[in-house]
């Protein structure tokens, strides 16, 4: 049976001196940055003797190890102690107790069995440990005379008398009460000095981030030019610290600080190369096997005559030549290279800024317990703003609702989520008009913050692109160079139902291609325009140019040499579209002829190109007829000779005369066929033969 009240007390004398007195600083000021990091300030006034502790988080131990400053006028820091990682495993080490061994005082004196106590008026090592009647209990001895049970009552004490081994059953009883409380640790840092003081303590540890969100009261869609806005800006703020914040100065940094964790609490060992215990070599004696008869002489020399000399010497020099040849060469390692009215208002906070940095320290000190969150005001601006239309996708059907701000105070608004709200005397006074992302805005800057759509406005969009000649040439070898201006172009059809008021387009850039309209800014969105809409439908046109050439070879370089081409060894209707005056290149030139403006360079040289290919086109088409009348005119001489050898007599001589009428049409109508292919080829050389 257990009993709650302690009949056990160990008289203990410690090893380690404690301080005689400590002073617990509180935590006066906090900083939070949206790195994920918080400063946290402990000040307070310390006696001459006074040593500071206070207890972290164990996650913060490796922060605060590495950040850790104390700020003393007139002492000097003697060291910091804390606790380590796993406390209960080395306080437990060499003893012979667990932490299951504290559960009951009659296990734990049973542990110690064989250990030297005094209990009771006896003294002797414990043998056994049981619970008696009544809250006694029943502690048997090992004396000089024998074994010797006390009973002992309530108050009574069993002490051991080796004064080590109780500082150490101390120590495990104090580390196992530490790691009962595992998630935090308690910090001692010893000072010595002279004189009371005040002394502050500085460390910075993680945390969670200071959440900023804004409510932001815009003016009405009607309002002045020099309408503002009103934005107060709200951080939400954890205490995961483990200490309460007690009318602490709470400030928020907003910056990109580089922030590193290193494991400077966690034990680490460095593994090192094992070297093996040298031992004697052992002694390996051979055993004696006898006697054995002596081993026979070797076989006798044959001497070379001088022709076998002479050729074992040369293939020795053969093969010293190859191993010289084949030996590889060592390289030398190289050496090593050197090494506003629609919300009340609220306390402001003030705000500091350096480089890529601001804080917000807030007016009033700010009270939040350990494991608390809160929401604190830390902005409340009025500033000039105007409501818009935003456009960023040309395939919606409304725009966005959006207010543009400028930043006109001293510091950067952080990123956050802002809660849109009316004012006025209309429909949207007091109401919720949606939500809007503040990205980071520095003084000066102006942002757009979108929080819903006007669904009273439609609009419709499309997408084109024309490619449009506007000049041509004719270099010598017969390269055609059209050059194009490619026109991109997007509209936007709007019908604003009457309403009146500015709208934003935010357009992409095209690359390579100049923007043929007004552009307002430029950033991550692109390129943006702005127009005013006068309450009718209108379109708006948006236009992107570049220029670029197209080279066109009006002869194939494949087909070789022109004037050396023969048709009786090409077969024209195969490759009748790689011929100049086929329908390829003569009906595309056509095409740019016709959309061609008539004041554009090279427009006559164009035209007359253009006729020259119609020329070739049809020379082209009267030498393949006459090409073709051959082919006719052959097939009927292959005829005629076949009849000639298939007949005799009288029919044979008809067959021969047929035969010559057919040869001499197959001789004219190549005669026919060759003087139309070299009209057709000088006429293509001579179109080869202009240009520049």
């Amino acid at each position: 049976m257990r009993h709650p009240t302690p009949l056990l007390t160990l008289l203990l004398a410690t090893t380690l001196p404690l301080p005689l007195l400590a002073a617990d600083l509180p935590v006066r000021a906090v900083t939070l940055s949206s790195a994920g990091l918080a400063q946290i300030e402990r000040a307070g006034t310390l006696q001459p003797d006074d040593s500071i502790t206070f207890r972290a988080p164990t996650e913060d131990i490796d922060d605060l190890l590495r950040s850790l400053v104390v700020l003393d006028p007139a002492g000097r820091v003697a060291g910091l102690r804390l606790p380590g990682r796993d406390t209960a495993t080395e306080a437990f080490r060499g003893l012979p107790l667990r932490p299951a061994d504290f559960e009951s005082r009659t296990a734990l004196l049973q542990a110690l069995r064989g250990q030297m106590a005094e209990a009771g008026g006896a003294t002797g090592r414990i043998a056994d440990a049981q619970e008696g009647e009544n809250g006694a209990l029943r502690v048997t001895l090992i004396t000089a005379r024998g074994l010797t049970t006390v009973q002992l009552a309530p108050g009574d004490e069993v002490r051991l008398t080796d004064s080590a081994l109780a500082a150490r059953v101390a120590r495990a009883a104090e580390a196992l009460a530490a790691a009962r409380a595992e998630g935090e640790r308690g910090i001692e840092i010893r000072l010595s000095a002279d004189r009371a003081r005040d002394v502050s303590v500085t460390y910075v540890a993680g945390a969670p981030l200071w959440k900023p969100s804004y409510r932001l009261m815009v003016p009405p869609a009607d309002a002045p030019a020099d309408a503002q806005a009103r934005l107060q800006g709200w951080a939400v703020v954890e205490n995961r610290s483990g200490a309460d914040w007690d009318g602490v100065r709470l400030s928020l940094v907003s910056g990109n600080p580089a922030a590193y964790h290193q494991p400077l609490y966690a034990p680490i060992l460095v593994q090192r190369p094992e070297l093996p215990v040298r031992v004697p070599e052992a002694v390996r004696v051979q055993p004696d096997t006898g006697g054995r008869p002596p081993p026979p002489p070797p076989p006798a020399v044959v001497p070379y005559d001088a022709r076998q000399m002479a050729e074992a010497e040369r293939m020795r020099g053969y093969a010293a030549q190859a191993y010289r040849g084949a030996a590889p060469a060592i390289a030398m390692p190289a050496p090593a290279a050197p090494m506003g009215g629609a919300a009340a208002a609220v306390d402001t906070a003030t705000a500091a800024a350096s480089a890529g940095r601001v804080a917000f320290t807030l007016a009033n000190p700010v009270t939040i317990r350990a494991g608390e969150t809160a929401n604190v005001p830390f902005l409340d601006a009025r500033l000039p703003a105007d409501r818009v239309w935003w456009v960023q996708d040309f395939s919606a059907r409304n725009p966005l609702q959006a207010v543009r701000l400028r930043n006109a105070t001293n510091e950067t608004l952080p990123d956050g989520l802002a809660t849109v709200y009316g004012t006025g005397s209309g429909a949207e006074d007091g109401a919720f008009l949606g939500d809007a992302e503040l990205r980071a805005v520095q003084p000066g800057e102006t942002r757009l913050l979108a929080f819903g759509r006007d669904r009273d406005v439609q609009m419709t969009g499309s997408t084109g692109q024309v490619d449009n000649p506007t000049r041509f040439e004719l270099r010598r070898g017969g390269v055609a160079v059209v050059s194009f201006l490619r026109r991109d172009e997007r509209a936007l059809a709007i019908d604003p139902r009457g309403a009146r008021g500015r709208i934003v387009i935010d357009l992409p850039r095209v690359q390579g291609a100049e923007p043929r309209f007004t552009v307002a800014s430029e950033g991550d969105f692109g390129l943006r325009h702005e127009a005013v809409l006068d309450g009718t439908p209108t379109t708006l046109r948006f236009a992107w140019e570049r220029e670029y050439r197209r080279e066109m070879p009006l002869w194939d370089p494949g087909l070789g040499d022109p004037a050396l081409l023969r048709w009786r060894d090409f077969d024209v209707e195969a490759n009748l579209r790689r011929l100049p005056g086929g329908p390829a290149t003569s009906d595309a030139l056509g095409v740019y002829a016709g959309r061609m403006p008539e004041n554009a360079p090279g427009r006559a040289e164009l035209l007359a190109t253009v006729a020259a290919y119609g020329e070739l086109r049809e020379l082209l088409d009267k030498a393949r007829a006459a090409i073709r009348a051959y082919a006719t005119a052959d097939v009927a001489l292959n005829r005629a000779r076949q009849a000639v050898e298939d007949r005799s007599g009288p029919e044979r001589e008809e067959a021969r005369r047929r035969l010559n009428r057919a040869s001499q049409g197959v001789e004219s109508a190549g005669t026919a066929a060759d003087a139309a292919w070299d009209a057709w080829v000088a006429r293509l050389q001579a179109l080869l033969a202009r240009g520049g």
